[in-house]
């Protein structure tokens, strides 16, 4: 009965490129003919992999896309509100195809608060690509502080509707696909360090709120799509320089100091500082990682 167990959890969490780790090292003394070789690059790869980033047109969203793509990634199908994709993706884009691996960077104009319209692309995506692995819903807005005893009813639902509302649509509409094609999938869902903890001076209830409710999403939804191999995860940057940042210090540019004390680096974090922990949550290296923040 035990050999039977073992047998079982063995194959439950086997990796599609095993064996792994002490077990390679096994396999290597058992057959002195196997050469060794580092696996772990193996895991980070997302070859062929596709994925859909919202907010991708510049930032946060444009800096992960680019990272899947360096990764191996088939095709990064980025959208955000602008008709026209900005200079800064168009830069990208060229970017991306002189990398020489054949990777492709894409954009389309689609609003993250349009349920019907995402369902509609990712379906299209689906269609053209034949899978859907990858979802990071990177898009989101803040206003400027404002009294939470004052604050307008249409801001504090504006805030909602894209940050809140629109990060769902968007996991929705890639996980869809990713049910409709059974190959599983990674749902990666941006909050921030402002939905778990709230400062003296306050002013930004609306995207604090919006933020703490991204995070409860993802443990809903990773317990509900655990059984069809789509992974959910959330991922709460820090105070990060974004051009959305970047403008808010242009307004009260104290902040920053205020901001660099809050951290035990004593800065603020850039960009590129997460394509690290996205890689790693879309490919096969977290495979036992869901509904973590």
């Amino acid at each position: 009965m035990a050999s039977e167990v073992r047998q079982k959890v063995k194959t439950q969490s086997a990796s599609p490129i095993g064996p792994l780790g002490i077990e390679a090292a096994l396999a290597a003394e058992a057959n002195p003919s196997v050469q060794p070789r580092p696996k772990i690059f193996d895991e980070l790869a997302l070859t062929d992999r596709v994925a859909l980033v919202s907010g991708g047109n510049r930032g946060l969203g444009l800096d992960i896309a680019i990272a899947l793509c360096e990764a191996g990634a088939r095709v990064v199908h980025c959208f955000d509100f602008p008709e026209k994709p900005s200079e800064v993706f168009v830069a990208s884009q060229d970017y991306v195809r002189r990398l020489g691996n054949n990777s492709r960077l894409e954009y389309f104009s689609a609003d993250a608060r349009d349920q019907q319209l995402l369902w509609k692309k990712a379906e299209e995506i689906g269609d053209k690509e034949q899978r859907l692995d990858i979802c990071v819903a990177a898009a989101g807005i803040v206003k400027p502080q404002i009294d939470c005893l004052e604050y307008p009813a249409e801001i504090f639902k504006e805030v909602i509707d894209v940050n809140t509302n629109g990060a769902f649509f968007t996991a929705q509409a890639a996980g869809r696909q990713m049910a409709r094609f059974g190959h599983g999938g990674s749902i990666i869902l941006v909050a921030s360090v402002a939905g778990s903890v709230a400062a003296r001076g306050g002013g930004m209830i609306s995207y604090s709120s919006s933020k703490s409710a991204i995070l409860q999403m993802a443990r809903s939804m990773a317990c509900e799509l655990g059984s069809k191999k789509i992974r959910v995860n959330s991922l709460s940057p820090g105070y990060i320089h974004t051009q959305m940042v970047g403008a808010l210090l242009d307004m009260r540019p104290d902040l920053l100091d205020e901001w660099s004390s809050l951290s035990p680096l004593g800065r603020i974090g850039g960009p590129d500082e997460l394509r690290g922990v996205v890689t790693w949550l879309a490919s096969d290296a977290s495979t036992f990682c869901t509904g973590s923040e």
